[in-house]
Parts: C-alpha cells; sequence; structure tokens
C-alpha cells in the first residue's frame, strides 16, 4: 500500500504540479490528518470527517477526496471557539449561541482553510468542484466528537489544534484527502 507521500508525488506528477514543501494528508478511515514538512511527518492530528459517504458530487455532503491545496486562511488571531458565519466572525465564542438561535451541532469555529481540487472532473470544476462546495478544515464546536464522523463534508479539528495547524501552512499548500 502507498504512503500518502507517495500517493500525492503520483497525483502530482500526473497533474504536472510540484510537491509542496507543506502536505496535509487526511485518512477518512481512520479519522486523521498527517502534517509533513519536507516528506518528514510533523505531527499527526485527530479529525472528523463527514457522516456520509466520501463523495466529491456537490450536495452529497460527503468528504471529497483527492488533491486539494489550499486556496484561503482565514481567521488569523481569532480567539479559540470563534464562530464564523459565511467565512466572517460574528464575535462569538460558540458558547454564547443557543439551540434557538443557530444550529448549534456542528459550528464553524476558530480558523478556516478552504480546500480548492485540483483534478479537474474529481475535485474541480462543475459538480465536483470543492471550492464551490465550501470545504474547509476548521474548528468545532464538538470536540468531544472528534475521532468520528461527524461533519457534512470539511474536516474539523479541535480549536487549538487548527491554530497550530493554521500556523504551519500557508496557501498554495496541498492536502491529499483518501478514503
Amino acid at each position: 500500500m502507498e504512503t500518502p507521500l507517495e500517493q500525492v508525488t503520483k497525483a502530482c506528477e500526473a497533474l504536472g504540479i510540484k510537491p509542496a514543501e507543506r502536505i496535509l494528508a487526511v485518512r477518512i478511515g481512520s479519522q486523521t490528518l498527517q502534517f509533513y514538512r519536507g516528506g518528514a511527518l510533523v505531527r499527526s492530528y485527530p479529525v472528523s470527517t463527514s457522516r456520509r459517504p466520501p463523495s466529491n458530487i456537490k450536495g452529497s455532503l460527503g468528504t471529497p477526496p483527492g488533491l486539494h491545496a489550499i486556496a484561503e486562511k482565514i481567521g488569523a488571531d481569532q480567539p479559540p471557539g470563534i464562530v464564523f458565519k459565511s467565512r466572517v466572525s460574528t464575535g462569538r465564542h460558540f458558547n454564547e449561541f443557543n439551540p434557538e438561535e443557530i444550529d448549534t451541532e456542528n459550528l464553524i469555529t476558530t480558523r478556516i482553510l478552504w480546500l480548492r481540487g485540483l483534478e479537474p472532473g474529481v475535485n474541480s470544476g462543475g459538480e465536483v468542484d470543492s471550492h464551490g462546495r465550501y470545504i474547509y478544515l476548521h474548528g468545532t464546536n464538538r470536540e468531544d466528537r472528534i475521532g468520528q464522523p461527524q461533519s457534512a463534508g470539511c474536516v474539523l479539528l479541535r480549536n487549538l489544534d487548527i491554530i497550530e495547524l493554521y500556523e504551519e501552512v500557508r496557501t498554495g499548500d496541498l492536502v491529499w484527502i483518501a478514503e
């Protein structure tokens, strides 16, 4: 079985892309994310991906497999647990919301790494566009569920983990999502 770095290298070669210095590898089956720098594993994080099967199709609510890049970084200097709506800070911590006011099941908190698919027809363009589906790596108000599928397609991390990762990565860094 190929390692995540071997999978990324193969995908990059097929697309004519030079592999990045920093690579994130999300493994849906084990609900983990590995952060590599210069080909060496720096840290592994527990994550939560979709409750639904992996899918690249718009409306599927599945976490999209394949090669992505970090398109945008949102939320620098925001406090842990701050809630975002439409990628804008509400200025409020998730504990400040009540269920009648907002769907508190799974909020977008702390930081956002917005992904762009790099594989045309797989996760880029048309009905399979990860960026158009608003696929993010982000914090959550449900840290108690990290490690088990719970999202609507995004990759969820603990709030302090997404802050740490946010500080390490750059726009353009590669993200490999595999089952």
